[in-house]
């Protein structure tokens, strides 16, 4: 019995630091459930017949949480799920397969190294007032639909500190993906200016031996983006232009403009995007309502409209396209949004 008791009490003192560690260091865990009952089609050549779909946004799961290592150095992790929760099997997407990694944080920055989403993803991005999450959203005619919109495994991203409003951020992706005849990888940076009510961003992004998701010995992408937001009491204004160069093909140049206001607990959205690829050109024009029961917990509707020609491939952003070249897709929505 004096054996037992003793082995408990060793084991007891052994757990306790991590149990305080973890006090002084809490870890957070976190995520969003977001569903969309849409109904779709898309008419014209290469269309496709109306049909109602239930769509995951997505939802995610996370933890995430620092370790303060003294001397003004924290430590701080992440890891991200998304699950589709309208799928039998949840996706079967992969533990970990949204912004994942490790680093450290000091007044020099920090430094960060994992998947994550890239600088121009991220800087862009908050010039989106769909947040990334909707048909309507800026990956429909813009970012090359979504090519320079990427979350990128085996990065080493630095984000410098915010200098009077001013913030660096830089990526390099590791090339262990390379072949004999291929060394496909990514660079990037994004500079951003935000202070009170004005969101001012740059950002640049290059994709060697690419050709899309494609590795093609040769192939480059380069691409540059100028947005901004202004809000102006319950009115947001927000927009940006792109630029896209890539193998072979004529340069891409998109548009996108939107407006928000709030009222209370009510929020009204309109955007409009538009892209010209030599011949291929498109419109997008989004409208939405969202209504705020709280912080946490939101209900939207939301109907997008994207209009082709003969050579146009844009098409709605998250949530699955519907058609082909040519189409002309059209949708409408109502989902449930609430964060954990």
């Amino acid at each position: 019995m004096n054996k037992k008791l003793i082995a408990l009490a060793v084991a007891g003192a052994c757990a306790a630091p991590t149990v305080m560690a973890q006090s002084a260091n809490p870890v957070t865990l976190y995520g969003a459930m977001r569903m969309d009952l849409e109904w779709v089609e898309a008419k014209g050549t290469n269309g496709a017949d109306d049909r109602v779909r239930l769509v995951d946004h997505p939802s995610l799961i996370g933890v995430r949480g620092t370790e303060d290592l003294g001397g003004g150095l924290k430590a701080f992790f992440q890891f991200e799920t998304a699950f589709d929760s309208d799928d039998a099997n949840g996706g079967a997407t992969g533990f970990a397969n949204r912004n994942s990694g490790v680093g450290l944080q000091g007044g020099f920055g920090s430094v960060m190294i994992g998947r994550w989403d890239t600088p121009m993803k991220m800087a862009i991005g908050a010039t989106d007032l769909w947040g990334d999450v909707n048909k309507a959203d800026y990956t429909a005619g813009t970012m090359d639909q979504g090519n320079f919109s990427r979350r990128n495994a085996n990065l080493v991203q630095y984000w410098s500190p915010n200098w009077g409003g001013f913030q660096l951020k830089a990526m390099y992706q590791t090339d262990e993906n390379k072949t004999a005849t291929t060394d496909p990888k990514d660079l990037g940076a994004s500079l951003v200016y935000s202070k009170g009510p004005l969101y001012i961003a740059y950002a640049y992004e290059q994709h060697d031996d690419q050709a899309g998701s494609t590795a093609t010995a040769g192939a480059k992408e380069e691409g540059n983006v100028l947005g901004a937001r202004f809000d102006m009491g319950n009115f947001r204004i927000s927009g940006h232009y792109g630029e896209y160069k890539k193998h072979n093909s004529a340069k891409d140049k998109s548009y996108y403009i939107g407006g928000q206001y709030k009222m209370n607990k009510h929020e009204f959205l309109v955007t409009w995007q538009s892209s010209e690829q030599g011949a291929a050109e498109c419109d997008v024009i989004g409208a939405g309502w969202r209504y705020r029961f709280s912080k946490r917990t939101h209900w939207q509707l939301s109907y997008v409209d994207v209009d082709n020609n003969s050579s146009g491939n844009c098409n709605f952003g998250a949530g699955g396209s519907v058609g082909g070249t040519g189409s002309n897709p059209t949708g409408f929505g109502v989902g449930v949004f609430h964060y954990f």
